[in-house]
């Protein structure tokens, strides 16, 4: 623990000046999940110095040149999480537009353009092909953020404090699907297209539960390939990233020169009532864990999958995804595990996420998008206005109902409104940053446990409703 968290250690009898001084000092304590990416050194990339990168990689690349690169899990991780690593340390070297989502971007749509154009050996598509839907990292890394965003999440979050957060963000995520339905059905888009294609993965507060899990179950509902949603799924979810950076910034903009009226900007208050801050919070995030608390979070993670999939072929009205997160809510809400199974699910979750998420945009990109695919939605207008469209709403709808329930305006409508439509992660670091907010991040990791939980499994409910063909 450091200096400043023991400092913001209270007693049982602290007063609410005390408490107020407490809330100042945890903030001082975050280390935001992704900001590491500004910080880290141009010296390294994944971690390791440029020369010892530069050999794995030239290792890697010769093997698949000369068809030597074996399958199977653990060549399928070295070339994604090399490629991945490589990309997010480009991505990085740009000040600018790396604060508008461009790591992420690289990582999703370089290595399917460098198959478009026949750059990549086919050695390394199929390994990593096979290394994502045959040897199941997709159900591996979607699982391990289940299990880990839920468990993780404050229970007095999900009995207590719900009524005042959750509402504003169920509320964005409801009349985002609804409104971006029927401008897709007044435009002869869809209605059900409309929602499912644009306005749930964008809505699913990141990629973990949005565009990778919806493309398999939409591939199941069609008996399609869910190669052929993922290219537009992920187009959406990239593009509204970076239409959320920008809102975020005029919104920040407009509350510093103008107090539109009562309650516009808190000025990074997110309320305008004290007192329900400390319902809210987070714990502070462990930055290390054991082998012995990472492996139970493993074991614990991988049985709660087999338990959703157990019960999806049993009851299979609902996707198996839908009945893990209805067991891993069940558990924590009624308090079933130990404290530390909790906390060691917690733990797997947040190292999954926080090395992994580039191996998985890599491999997905091999093995699911298309480029054609994508050129074809981001010149069709009528995707863009969608995509502006649901982050609009969802902004704007957040901020409002928050507004009315005592929050400030500009505060909800960045989070949880634009928190739920960015990427997750370093979506939530470039928002956060772009509005000047960055002491909000405990609350935007709340909104992608909570509500992108919800809009996945609302999704599993919506999708016979998708159109065949």
């Amino acid at each position: 623990m450091s200096k400043i968290e023991q400092e913001a250690q209270l007693p049982d009898n602290a007063s609410s000046e005390d408490t107020e001084n407490m809330e100042k000092l945890m903030r001082k304590a975050q280390l935001p999940k992704g900001a590491h990416h500004s910080t880290k050194r141009h010296g390294e990339i994944a971690g390791m110095p440029i020369w010892l990168f530069a050999i794995l990689a030239a290792v890697v690349l010769l093997a698949a040149l000369t068809g030597k690169l074996p399958g199977g899990m653990l060549p399928g991780f070295a070339v994604s999480m090399l490629l991945g690593g490589l990309l997010i340390w480009l991505g990085n070297l740009f000040p600018v537009v790396r604060d508008f989502g461009l790591p992420t971007i690289l990582c999703t749509f370089v290595p399917a353009t460098l198959i478009f154009f026949g750059v990549m050996p086919e050695t390394v598509k199929v390994v990593v092909t096979d290394f994502v839907t045959t040897h199941g990292f997709l159900d591996f890394f979607v699982a391990s953020v289940i299990a880990g965003s839920i468990l993780g999440a404050p229970r007095a979050l999900l009995l207590k404090a719900g009524p005042r957060f959750v509402i504003p963000m169920l509320a964005c995520v409801l009349l985002s699907f609804t409104l971006t339905g029927l401008i897709g059905a007044a435009t002869g888009f869809g209605f059900w297209t409309a929602v499912l294609t644009v306005a749930a993965p964008i809505m699913a507060g990141g990629l973990g539960l949005g565009a990778v899990p919806m493309s398999e179950m939409f591939g199941a509902r069609t008996g399609e390939d869910s190669s052929a949603f993922m290219g537009d799924l992920m187009s959406a979810v990239v593009v509204a990233n970076i239409f959320c950076i920008l809102f975020a910034g005029i919104l920040n903009g407009i509350g510093k020169r103008k107090q539109l009226f009562v309650g516009f900007s808190g000025n990074g208050e997110l309320m305008r009532v004290k007192g329900s801050r400390q319902d809210l919070a987070n714990p502070p995030k462990r930055t290390v864990a054991s082998f012995l608390t990472l492996g139970k979070g493993l074991a614990l993670t991988a049985v709660l999958f087999v338990l959703g999939e157990l019960l999806g072929g049993f009851f299979e009205f609902l996707h198996p995804y839908a009945w893990m997160i209805i067991a891993v809510a069940a558990l924590k809400i009624f308090g079933l595990l130990p404290k530390d199974l909790e906390e060691s699910t917690t733990d797997w979750g947040e190292m999954v996420t926080s090395v992994m998420v580039p191996a998985l945009l890599v491999g997905v990109s091999i093995s699911y998008i298309n480029i054609s695919e994508v050129l074809g939605s981001l010149i069709n207008p009528m995707f863009i206005i969608l995509v502006i469209c649901t982050v609009l709403i969802a902004s704007l709808s957040s901020g409002f109902v928050g507004w009315l329930l005592k929050f400030n305006f500009v505060e909800a409508a960045i989070t949880p409104g634009l928190v739920m439509a960015d990427t997750g992660g370093s979506g939530d670091v470039s928002v956060l940053s772009a509005a000047e907010r960055m002491h909000l991040m405990p609350f935007a990791a709340l909104t992608n446990r909570i509500g992108g939980a919800f809009v996945l499994f609302l999704t599993t409910m919506l999708v016979p409703f998708l159109p065949m063909g």
